[in-house]
This record gives structure tokens, sequence and C-alpha cells, in this order.
């Protein structure tokens, strides 16, 4: 049989043979494809991120962003048009010459009339000056509105790395309380068929384990949630399948209050931004009171006829005798009023803010370092006597339950305060615009 097959391969044409070549070579290479697709899947499913790789992902691709800059270069823009010179202006006139009838003199003839004038508006420099310095603090004020942007996109990304940090210790916590209430509940029902306990501590058992799993259902879906914000916040660059490293809540601690303060004062975008539109309606309300004097230009004009060429030179004014533009200098007055009274709250909130976000970095500080140092491992131990001494029919279950839902309160606390302090430190980053 096989010294048939042979002999049969030997008889194939070369063209069939070429063929069956092909056709393994094409399905070696489709293999390995999809082998390398397999492993680049498996790659993207396993990728971990921190926090600075998801920051770069956001600030690289985020089109909220690029609104920020194109804000910034429209600003640009309105200043090298504030800048810009007046265009002349040319006319050119053409018409025709008739002499009066029954008049005397030379060049009694009817013939062609043209007139050439040329103006050009001067800028003079209580118009230009106001309204460039105006459209230079327009240009500062986008640019400090784009970096307030910037650090508010990244403060609320560390919050939702976080929230989805916390989510996870939670939803940890709770499939092992789940694992916990259920190898109780069975350790108990084996206890209760042999007569050792009473069928109610069945019942309790098992209703701890019901709630055990309804809380770990429910934590499961807010890492769900958590998931979906933070993606959301990044992009959609960033895979369904992503996982984040999960560092430790470990943050330097911040300068005092009193340095951070004049920081603030001097440095923030928010105050900067403010500051420079509170310019810039300064410098509108001096354009405005400006225009009250005469715009001035200058004109020649030439006519030209068969007899004479005419040629004149002077300047032209504009008078404001009726329009003193008392609405425009009103609405810029009222403007820079408002502005001073905004800026004047917002130094005064921010302040507060910064006052609040300190009192919570301490308080939460406070709570993770004792939490850490001692109440849970305490709770921990206490816990795990119970357990002992349950085993061993020196505690009752009832007990147990108690030791096991002080632990839960101590470490849910901890989970808690470690977020809180995660979230007072991104706030104070925020204000004081850390980043780059």
């Amino acid at each position: 049989m096989l010294n048939d097959n042979a002999s049969a391969l030997s008889h194939t044409p070369p063209e069939v043979t070429r063929l069956l070549d092909l056709t393994t070579k094409t399905f070696a290479i489709a293999l390995l494809s999809l082998a390398a697709a397999s492993m680049s899947m498996a790659q993207t499913a396993s990728q971990t991120l921190n926090l600075t790789e998801l920051e770069d992902m956001m600030f690289s691709h985020s089109k909220a962003l690029r609104g920020a800059s194109d804000a910034v270069r429209a600003a640009g823009a309105a200043v090298d048009t504030a800048r810009t010179f007046p265009n002349p202006e040319v006319e050119v006139m053409n018409g025709t010459r008739t002499p009066r009838p029954n008049s005397a003199g030379t060049g009694n003839y009817a013939g062609t009339l043209k007139t050439i004038s040329v103006s050009q508006e001067l800028d003079m420099p209580w118009h230009r000056f106001p309204r460039v310095d105006g459209a230079m603090a327009g240009y500062n004020a986008a640019q400090a509105t784009e970096q307030s942007f910037r650090s508010d996109m990244r403060a609320q990304l560390r919050m939702r790395y976080y929230d989805l940090i916390r989510r996870q210790a939670e939803g940890r916590a709770t499939a092992d309380d789940a694992k916990a209430a259920e190898a109780m509940q069975k350790r108990i029902a084996v206890r209760v068929q042999t007569g050792e306990d009473a069928r109610f501590e069945l019942v309790k058992a098992e209703a701890e384990m019901l709630n055990a799993q309804k809380l770990a259902e429910s934590a499961a879906l807010r890492i769900r949630q958590s998931r979906g914000a933070l993606r959301a916040m990044v992009g959609p660059e960033l895979p369904d399948t992503f996982a984040v490293a999960e560092l430790p809540h470990k943050f330097a601690a911040p300068p005092p209050f009193e340095q951070v303060r004049a920081e603030v004062m001097a440095n923030n975008p928010e105050l900067q931004r403010s500051r420079a539109e509170r310019q810039q309606y300064d410098r509108k309300l001096s354009e405005e009171k400006a225009l009250r004097f005469p715009k001035i230009a200058l004109r020649a004009d030439q006519d030209l006829d068969p007899d004479y060429r005419s040629k004149r030179v002077g300047v032209a004014m504009s008078l404001p005798l009726w329009d003193w533009r008392g609405g425009p200098v009103g609405e810029a007055a009222a403007k820079l009023s408002q502005s001073d009274n905004e800026l004047a709250y917002q130094e005064f909130s921010l302040i507060q803010s910064l006052e609040a976000a300190y009192q919570q970095y301490n308080i939460a500080n406070a709570q993770t370092v004792a939490l850490e140092g001692g109440l849970v491992r305490q709770a921990a131990d206490a816990l795990r006597i119970a357990e002992v001494g349950y085993k061993a029919g020196e505690k009752s279950f009832l007990e147990v339950l108690d030791a096991q839902r002080v632990y839960r309160a101590a470490r849910n606390e901890l989970i808690s305060a470690q977020f809180e302090l995660a979230g007072a430190w991104a706030e104070i980053e925020r204000i004081r615009a850390i980043g780059r």
C-alpha cells in the first residue's frame, strides 16, 4: 500500500506538485500569522498600565485637549490680526467733460475726465497699543485656560485611577468574605448534621453567606463601572481588557501650607487666566475711550482731463461729534468691574479649597497610619482567635460573626481612607498645577 502511494506521488505532474507546495506554504504562513495575532492579543489582554502611562495616553489622544490647543492658536491669530496695519484705499472714477452752451474760452470742447484717489488710514498709537495689548492678554488667558484644563483632566484621571484601585480592593475583600462565609456555612452544616450545633446556627450561617455573595456581586458591578469611567476619561485607545498597576498609596508629604499658598497665588493657572482676562477688559476699556479721538487718514487725488493735470494731497479726519461711544465704554467698564469681583472671589475660594484639601489630607493620612499600624491587624488577630475558638468549641458562632464584622469594618475603613488620601493629594496637586 505504501509502495503504491509512493509510486503515485512519483508520477504526479510538476504543476500539481508546485500547487501542493504553494498550498502548504500558504497554510504555514497563515498559521504563523494566527499565532502572532494570538500572542499580540494575549499581550494586549495582559497589558498593565500605571498612572503615568495612562496620563501620557490621555494627553496624546484627547480631543478635548486638542480643542484647548486650537483655542490657543486662535488667540495667537487674533494677536496677528491686532498688529495688522489697515490697507490703503484706491478710488478711480471716469467721466465726461461737456462745455456749457455759449461759454467762452479755450478748451470749450467735450472730453473724458478721470480722477484717481489714494487714501491711507493712520494706525495711531492711542488706537494701536490698547488693541494689541488686549489681544496679547487674550492670548495669555487662552494659554492659562489650556494649562488649567490639563490640570483638571490630570486630577480627574487620578481620581478615577484610584477609584478603580479602591473598587478592586473592595472586590477582592468581598470575594474573600464570600469564600470564608461559604466555608463557614459548610462547616456548620456538618456540625448540624452531627448534632453539635442547633439548626438555628445553620440559618444564620446561610444568611451570612447570602449577604456576603450579594456584596461580592455589587463590588464586581462597581469595578466594571469604575473601569468604564476610567476608559471614558483616557479615550478609545485604551483597550477594554486593560489592567492597572496597583501601586502602594505612598505620597510625598506636601510642602507647608503657607509656602504652597504663596505658590498658588503666583502660579495657579485659573488665577492667571482671570488676571489675563481682567487685563484684557482693561485694555478694551482703554481702546473704547481712545476711539473717541479722531481717526486720521492721508489722502492724495489726481484729476486728468485733456487740458489740465491737477494733484491734491491732504488729510482726512473723522470727527466724533455725535457718537462719543458712551455705550461701548460703559459696557467695557462694567465687564472690567465684573472681572475684578470674580478675581477676588476666585482667589478666596481657591485658598479655601487648598486649605480644605490640606485638612482632608492630614485626616486621611492619620486614619491610614492608624489603621495600617494596628487596628486592621488587631481586628484580623481577633477574628483568627474567634475562628480557632469556635473550632475548639470555646466560642459561639455569634462571636465569630461579631469578629468578622469588626474586621470587615476596619478593612473597609482602611480602603476608604486610602482613597480619600489619594483624592486629597490629587486635589492639592491640581491646585498647585504640578505636572507636565
